[in-house]
């Protein structure tokens, strides 16, 4: 592996995708350290006059916060205390054979700016209206490429992974006691429901997703189904297809309305290498092989787990979040003037300890409530018979999958 990727490698990287933070780079070149991997690179919003340099620079309240996690503290940049967080915080949550927290590479500022530039034709307008690759880096991460099993061979015929990722969101109603009564809207209507109305009304979306969180995570194989179903009619950025890393159904940068230029013709014929049916029975056939594998990874579980780590909802972990930094609270003072409102005087008046754990937890719920899931199949037919991946039975066409998912 070369000690610092320069300009000249940014020929060997293709653009996957991005989120609000990062974009994401798939390998195509022939180097055996990188391929099935992709780069994770930090973006800058254009709005801010200056790139970050990405030192860490954490308050006095956030070392509170994280004091006990060992090397997030002291870590020497803002990449470093990230990728110590997924070691320590959310490997033990959601289980490390979920999470692969990833190495860093060094990078060189002609390296991101080469980046910076062949992408932007790919990226999304609107994304890079708002971002772009920050130059003053000096690492990214470096991941599994999900989206395929080790060693997939270029040919389709012999050899295929399909891969699925989706954006779950958060996957329950609250219930907090903390939560305003002009505000309880909230205990009945998803907060990625919410959401919806709002991209329709800003024109980010043409039609509102019939997806709905809460039937992915009911724990039942009735209402995964009912939730992939919706995702294939309306897949947003939540949901996306890859056939040996190439995506083939889904959007392919994060934007709300997109879809991929593959053809339905080309989705359809993909799937042929994957699932044996009659013809337009293939779809069916996906959706059951989807729903079996998320029912019995038991990892939206683990998920919902840890999304319920907020159990009072911002309106309630406010008030410990000011008594951290020593400010007066401003949502009392809004509500009752100087005196807290009895509501809240309970919160205020806990231990210091009490009210960090509510902050903590409340920061580690929204990582779970904004991950994605990448459920990758290969058959079994392909694959050594002690793979250690485990195996799932789709009845309808009596094929055995090895399937892996992760989070990210």
């Amino acid at each position: 592996m070369a000690a610092i990727l320069q300009g000249k490698d940014a020929e060997e990287w293709t653009y996957r995708g991005e989120g609000a933070v990062n974009l994401v780079l798939a390998y195509c070149g022939s180097s055996p350290h990188f391929v099935g991997k992709v780069l994770r690179i930090q973006k800058v919003p254009n709005d801010r006059p200056e790139c970050e340099n990405g030192h860490s620079d954490l308050v006095n309240h956030e070392s509170h916060l994280w004091g006990n996690f060992e090397g997030i503290v002291s870590a020497p940049t803002k990449e470093v205390a990230e990728h110590i967080y997924v070691q320590k915080v959310m490997c033990p949550l959601l289980g490390s054979e979920h999470v692969d927290a990833g190495i860093h590479v060094l990078v060189s500022r002609e390296f991101l700016e080469a980046v910076d530039n062949k992408v932007l034709c790919q990226r999304p307008s609107w994304r890079v209206d708002a971002a772009r690759v920050n130059p003053l880096h000096d690492s990214v991460l470096l991941i599994a490429d999900h989206s395929v099993f080790p060693h997939v061979s270029d040919s389709l015929k012999e050899d295929f992974c399909v891969s699925v990722e989706i954006k779950p969101k958060g996957g329950f109603l609250p219930t907090s006691e903390f939560i305003a009564e002009g505000n309880a809207f909230k205990k009945r209507i998803t907060r990625f429901k919410m959401h919806q109305a709002l991209k329709l009304h800003q024109g980010k979306i043409s039609q509102i997703s019939q997806y709905h969180p809460l039937d992915l995570f009911s724990g039942s194989k009735d209402g995964i189904q009912k939730a992939i179903e919706a995702l294939f009619l309306t897949p947003q950025n939540n949901f996306r297809v890859f056939l040996n890393g190439s995506i083939i159904f889904g959007g392919m940068g994060g934007t709300a309305d997109s879809t991929s230029s593959a053809s339905p013709q080309s989705f359809h014929d993909g799937l042929k290498h994957v699932i044996s049916a009659k013809d337009g029975m293939h779809i069916k056939g996906f959706v059951d092989l989807l729903t079996e594998t998320i029912f019995k990874s038991g990892l939206l579980n683990r998920l919902l787990e840890v999304q319920k780590l907020d159990a009072i909802d911002i309106e309630g972990a406010i008030h410990s979040y000011y008594d951290i930094i020593s400010q007066p609270c401003v949502v009392c003072r809004q509500i009752g003037g100087k005196k807290f409102p009895a509501r809240y005087s309970s919160i205020h008046s806990m231990q210091r300890d009490d009210k960090v754990r509510i902050v903590r937890d409340y920061l580690i719920s929204a990582t779970a409530k904004d991950l994605s899931m990448m459920i990758s199949f290969k058959s079994k037919i392909n694959m050594d018979e002690e793979s250690l991946h485990r195996a799932v039975f789709l009845e309808s066409s009596k094929q055995t999958f090895y399937y892996k998912v992760d989070a990210h």
